[in-house]
């Protein structure tokens, strides 16, 4: 799962039932965060819609820590602790994680209150581990896991876009960009994700794809990266651009990233199709989308575009070792391992929420996107006992 992390704000403790009431004593909830940003923006994302009180704890793994964890089962032998956070007693209620190496710990810590008290634990993605070890798993088609009771199948990833935080993170940034001449478009570029690469060339292309767009609509560009853009991709890419732009060069821990104020400013959206987070962002705008190809030929996202391709790779196409492994594990290996983003893509395109840049415009007024407030009636599902108390977990 990726996509762009931004550190949370302040935030009330318990957020209204239907019927007005405040939790008097809601869950106390750890979030686990882990290496990659579009794990803990979704973590943020569930957590900030329950509106429960929550604790962050944050994680260096060692180098070895995969052989570890195969092997030992519930620990902290994967975790670097005198750098990581430190993990006691008063135990949480709610435990919320994603990504592998987060499993062991989460598990650990769930046994580390028994007998006394049952810590729920809540995994978002793919988990490793038997799925009866967790409470909930709320994950997406692109992992094509099986069915099973603590299982949720939502149609895209957990997002935290709110009209609030673009309109609030919008007018922040509005008179910094004020030379630009409007309307807006935002690009959001990610990076290589399995067998698909943000390259050069492809930065490139995304340059002349992208000023193409915004000429037809006399746009100026929005330009944002992400932490998996790779640096040498910028040059390509401006070099490129024939509008005026402006090109937010993504930092680590920048409480001034302005993803949310982009996403707000922007009458439309261009997003690479690597992160599905990212696109899922987006589409929660409700303003039109376009999805950014990264390759051609056999390495196309496209289906159509790839079956025009005989064979994985044809004389004259650029040849990526890594991408070509990657395709023949999601071809031939067991679907458990791999992912495969394309059913992501193909929902919001079947589903009138994006369109590919280049291939005409998105139907207008989408519908929203609801997984969101499904994922939070399952986990309040969890606490039996404030159901019975009369309150709708809607």
């Amino acid at each position: 799962m990726e996509g762009v992390a931004i550190e949370p704000k302040p935030q009330a403790l318990g957020r209204p039932w239907p019927d007005g009431r405040l939790d008097e004593n809601p869950p106390k909830v750890w979030l686990m965060m882990g290496h990659r940003a579009g794990d803990n923006s979704q973590v943020l994302a569930l957590a900030e819609a329950l509106g429960w009180p929550y604790e962050i704890q944050r994680f260096v793994y060692k180098p070895y820590e995969l052989l570890v964890n195969l092997t030992h089962g519930p620990t902290l032998k994967g975790v670097v602790k005198e750098r990581s956070s430190h993990l006691r007693p008063p135990w949480p209620d709610l435990v919320i994680s994603a990504g592998r190496r987060n499993e062991p710990i989460c598990r650990w810590v769930q046994a580390q209150a028994k007998p006394e008290k049952h810590v729920r634990l809540v995994h978002l993605g793919r988990p490793w581990a038997n799925f009866d070890r967790w409470d909930l798993v709320v994950t997406t088609p692109q992992y094509r896991l099986r069915n099973h009771p603590v299982i949720q199948q939502n149609k895209t990833p957990l997002h935290r876009v709110s009209a609030e935080r673009l309109r609030a993170d919008a007018a922040v940034w509005a008179p910094r960009l004020s030379h630009l001449p409007g309307p807006y478009i935002a690009v959001v570029i990610g990076g290589n994700s399995g067998p698909y690469s943000y390259d050069e060339p492809a930065a490139a292309r995304l340059g002349r794809e992208a000023s193409e767009l915004a000429r037809r609509f006399g746009a100026s560009l929005l330009i944002t990266t992400s932490a998996r853009t790779r640096p040498e991709t910028l040059g390509p890419l401006e070099e490129a651009l024939e509008v005026p732009y402006y090109l937010y060069r993504w930092r680590p821990n920048d409480s001034d990233n302005p993803y949310f104020a982009f996403l707000g400013l922007a009458e439309r959206i261009i997003v690479t199709g690597d992160s599905v987070s990212m696109a899922t962002e987006a589409c929660a705008t409700g303003k039109p989308v376009y999805l950014f190809d990264l390759g051609v030929g056999w390495r196309s996202m496209r289906r159509e575009k790839q079956r025009g391709h005989f064979a994985f790779w044809n004389p004259g196409d650029p040849f990526d070792l890594r991408a070509f492994f990657y395709l023949m594990a999601m071809h031939l290996g067991p679907k458990r391992i791999t992912r495969d983003i394309r059913i992501i893509h193909d929902y919001l395109l079947e589903s009138g929420r994006a369109a590919w840049l280049g291939e005409g415009d998105p139907p207008p007024n989408p519908p929203p996107l609801e997984d969101i407030s499904r994922a939070v009636m399952r986990v309040r599902a969890l606490f039996p006992e404030r159901l019975r108390a009369g309150a709708d977990p809607a």
